[in-house]
């Protein structure tokens, strides 16, 4: 393979809503460019970018994957990402190595949920867009139908670049607007047609002026020439137009069908001739810290010294890569993907890791066709590759020069928005799951492993459930190893309502010395939050100094299983203000017990009541949505706490809802909103149960208590 500098190489991140013919398009243009013999099949799971048994058994593109093609003298690299909602945060992910979005549309659903969240993100990273309406082949597709739904949802800015002729089956060829000639066929086999089709002719010229008025906008020099020769010369419209488009000043359209290869050739033409280079992008902004041979600082919080600089892409700075994406292969390890920022990544070359200060060496360097692996000597500022089983680096690390540390900042990822409880099948199934999750979310940043503290459950987090059942999918056919998922506990906790006094008396008498304990406590709720508080009023020595830890301690372990329902006591406060002792019988055991007992008998006059976890949830939904989104929640329990604008046609709805009404609101909310919309959702603070869900839960755990007691008998 050639060696391409940065000025010659085109990133693009292909994105767009689910089954809009992404990968299918991949397909055709590495057939058409001559990198792949033929075009492969995504339900075939032969193509190159779809070879996941995952995504081949689901027919859909869960993980963004990376492919490449050489076309006149131009490298192409090209990112294909999901469409699904629940996978969608990977399209985003896909932005930040890329100085293009190619955002695919289907040329019969037109603008879908997908097509304007990827278009925000391409917004927010400040990207170029590149509008390509594909699948014309299509029974029932209409070109000039999406092109007017494009520009209603997306300014005037969007213009097309080419015209079909023919829609549907009917789709033969496409009408350059700029050249003004007409092309036919597919595969490679492009055929110059001497005139456009008559039908075609008004509109491609009226087409044709209003591309080239859009174009001049904004340049004096342009808009004079356009006034005084009604046109612009295609000499210099291609180089006002790259501007253009650079400058976000245009969002040109495409047509093409990827199935036939019908103006994938020209497509191809196109990203050579006007995508930006990595070197037309402005200089990535960067954290540059201490060098990694430094000393560390030795005064205050010991931080290193931060601060802004600018990364120009260009080979003759210091090497600095960013690694965007990590995959574990069972055959080759972790293979870390990265984009070259500045200098030149070489083999064997040795660089660190500037978040862990470690070393690392670059050791077969390779581009990545899909899964394949074609080695390479160098690459360049600009350009992207992988290299596998680096020690201590992930997904979001920079590497680099020693001498000059600096940190791109990650993609910021979505918060998981469910949970299930995870059991492994068998005890070799445990001993194999924590390494094995390790890993997944290595590779998937999306999916959280943790222990719940209170429930003592392993819960694993993700976007919606069809996720975690890929992740549980991934652990059965990688690690082989097989659990089961059930929702989680819910971690409720108890409290109480009243001021109340208990006494608690422990003797036992069995010859020699016996067993005598005996406190008198108060307690009394605290506000939610507060905890547990004890303090001691004992006075005259009713009860030695040292046995008061041992009536703590009591207190704490009968408070940690409750009264109701077997969930902790918290936001109360005890004092032990009175009791008796025997100066041989006594000892730490008999107080803590008498500590416990002092507890049990205060909760039957404290008014003891349930507590569940509330959260503070920011609903993120178009504006048609909104009614119904709000309408929804107080079946949940819910309280709305307001509403505000966010993007233009879009409303955040702020909300506390108890987390039992949020374990299936994923799945919900993407229902309700037909995709469009997201949410972000943390731990706020513990409330009451009402009255009926109390009473159902303390029963429920009443009747599991009297189940376990007979499974013993």
């Amino acid at each position: 393979m050639n060696v391409y500098s940065g000025r010659d190489i085109r990133n693009l991140a292909v994105v767009g809503h689910a089954q809009c013919g992404k990968t299918t398009l991949i397909e055709a243009i590495l057939a058409a460019a001559g990198a792949i013999p033929q075009k492969g099949s995504v339900a075939a799971g032969t193509a190159v970018t779809a070879y996941d048994e995952d995504e081949i058994a689901r027919g859909m593109t869960i993980a963004k994957s990376l492919a490449f093609c050489e076309w006149k003298g131009t490298k192409l690299n090209l990112l294909d990402t999901p469409g699904f909602n629940m996978f969608i945060h990977e399209a985003r992910a896909a932005m930040l190595p890329v100085e293009a979005a190619a955002i695919v549309v289907d040329a019969v659903d037109g603008v879908q949920p997908m097509t304007r969240r990827v278009w925000s993100y391409a917004e927010e990273f400040d990207l170029p867009r590149l509008l390509i309406v594909n699948r014309m082949d299509r029974a029932g597709a209409d070109g000039l139908r999406v092109l007017d739904q494009l520009r209603e949802a997306f300014g005037r800015q969007v213009a097309p670049i080419t015209l079909p002729f023919g829609d549907g089956t009917a789709f033969s060829g496409i009408v350059d607007l700029v050249a003004m000639q007409a092309y036919s066929g597919g595969d490679t086999s492009r055929a110059t047609t001497a005139e456009i089709p008559a039908a075609l002719a008004e509109t491609a010229k009226s087409a044709h002026e209003a591309l080239v008025e859009l174009v001049a906008e904004g340049k004096d020099e342009l808009l004079e020439e356009f006034f005084e020769k009604g046109t612009i010369p295609e000499a210099d419209l291609v180089p006002a137009l790259h501007e253009a488009i650079r400058e976000d000043r245009i969002f040109p359209v495409l047509f093409v069908a990827g199935a036939t290869s019908t103006g994938v050739d020209h497509l191809l033409d196109f990203f050579r001739v006007y995508a930006p280079s990595p070197v037309e992008r402005e200089p990535v902004a960067a954290a540059s810290a201490t060098p990694v041979s430094a000393t560390p600082p030795t005064n205050g919080a010991g931080e290193w010294p931060v601060e802004m600089v600018q990364c120009p892409v260009d080979d003759k700075e210091p090497l600095s890569l960013f690694v965007f994406k990590t995959l574990s292969d069972p055959f080759a390890g972790q293979i870390s993907f990265f984009k070259i920022f500045s200098g030149c990544a070489r083999n064997n070359d040795a660089v660190a890791n500037y978040r862990t200060r470690s070393q690392e060496k670059l050791a077969h360097l390779s581009v990545m066709q899909g899964k394949r692996a074609t080695p390479v000597a160098e690459l360049h500022a600009g350009d992207i590759g992988a290299v596998p089983k680096l020690r201590d680096t992930h997904t979001g690390d920079t590497l680099g020069d020693p001498r000059r540390p600096i940190l791109y900042e990650p993609a910021r990822q979505p918060e998981p928005a469910i949970a299930f409880a995870i059991e492994p099948k068998t005890r070799a199934d445990e001993d194999k799951l924590a390494a094995a999750l390790h890993k997944i979310s290595e590779e998937d940043s999306l999916v959280h492993f943790y222990r719940d503290p209170q429930t003592h459950e392993f819960l694993v987090a993700g976007t919606g459930q069809q996720h975690i059942e890929i992740v549980v999918s991934r652990l059965k056919r990688r690690y082989h190893t097989e659990v089961t998922l059930k929702a989680p506990k819910i971690p409720y906790r108890e409290t109480i309502r009243a001021r109340a006094e208990g006494h608690g008396r422990h003797k036992k008498q069995s010859g020699g010395h016996g067993q005598f304990g005996d406190c008198k406590i108060r307690i009394e709720p605290l506000e939610r939050g507060a905890g547990f508080e004890f303090a001691s009023e004992i006075f005259a020595g009713a009860i030695p100094r040292n046995y008061v830890p041992a009536i703590e301690k009591g207190i704490r372990e009968a408070a940690e299983r409750g009264v109701l329902a077997g969930h902790p006591m918290v936001d109360f406060r005890a004092v032990v203000y009175d009791g008796s002792y025997h100066d041989v019988d006594s000892n730490e055991i008999s107080f803590r017990i008498a500590g416990r007992l002092a507890f049990r008998d205060c909760m039957a006059r404290a008014r003891p009541a349930l507590l569940e976890p509330i959260m503070r949830v920011s609903i993120t939904t178009p504006e048609n949505f909104a009614g119904a989104v709000m309408g929804d929640l107080p079946g949940r329990h819910g309280r709305v706490l307001g509403m505000e604008s966010a993007a233009p046609g879009q409303t955040v709805i702020h909300a506390e809802v108890p987390m039992a009404g949020m374990l299936s609101y994923g799945a919900d909310l993407t229902a309700m909103t037909q995709g469009q919309g997201s949410l972000h959702m943390e731990m706020d603070h513990y409330d009451f149960v009402l009255p009926q869900t109390q009473e159902k839960l303390v029963a429920a755990a009443r009747a599991h208590q009297t189940a376990e007691v007979e499974e013993e008998a």
